[in-house]
């Protein structure tokens, strides 16, 4: 079992000409139509190529199995939430707690608004999870963060920097993936946001106080 897990993931090949990447984005629109719908238990390569109203075959020419697909687009998401975080923590013409506050807001409301695909690629994990291409895209976005708190706490040790942004990113994840299993309005999102955000900031001043006195 473990063996079949940690097996490569990668697409078979990259789309050269632009009738081919039309292909391979018709069948990550339809896989992630299945995948909201059916779930990460019946979403099989069958039905995403049905979905996306071409054959299997020319399906398995980009994507040898249907764990391939799924890493795919848990990859794209990695992607985005990387960008999301360079966008906003890199920002240096604001505060560095203003930037981590915008942060919360904006993965937050992401978390709502993504809420049923990235629940149902979290449950179809375990078929990619373990793969090595897996842990290259897990890693693309730890740079950024700790970039933020070599400036956040310029004071402080690489251990606590470390601590901290661990933290930050774990408690962020977890809160987002638990409030947004119920849809929520713009309000709740806001509240719960702010909470976090305050949470964190009070965390970092803190540490930054500690760090100063040392």
């Amino acid at each position: 079992m473990a063996g079949r897990r940690s097996r490569s993931v990668s697409s078979r090949k990259q789309p050269q000409q632009a009738r081919s990447n039309e292909l391979v984005v018709a069948i990550l629109d339809a896989a992630v139509q299945v995948l909201a719908k059916q779930g990460a238990q019946r979403f099989t390569t069958a039905r995403v190529a049905e979905r996306a109203g071409v054959s299997v075959g020319s399906l398995y020419q980009y994507f040898p199995n249907k764990a391939a697909i799924l890493f795919r687009l848990q990859s794209d998401e990695w992607r985005s939430t990387s960008e999301l975080l360079r966008g906003i923590l890199a920002e240096q013409t604001k505060p560095p707690l203003v930037r981590l506050r915008a942060l919360v807001h904006a993965f937050i409301r992401s978390e709502c608004e993504e809420a049923a695909i990235r629940g149902a690629l979290s449950d179809a994990a375990p078929l990619y999870r373990d793969a090595p291409e897996a842990e290259e895209a897990r890693a693309a976005g730890e740079g950024i963060v700790a970039a933020f708190m070599r400036e956040t706490l310029p004071n402080a040790s690489e251990a606590t920097r470390e601590l901290a942004g661990e933290l930050i990113k774990t408690t962020l994840a977890e809160v987002g993936k638990r409030f947004s299993e119920t849809p929520r309005s713009e309000a709740e999102i806001a509240r719960r946001a702010d909470g976090l955000a305050d949470m964190f900031c009070a965390y970092l001043d803190e540490l930054a106080r500690r760090g100063s006195h040392s």
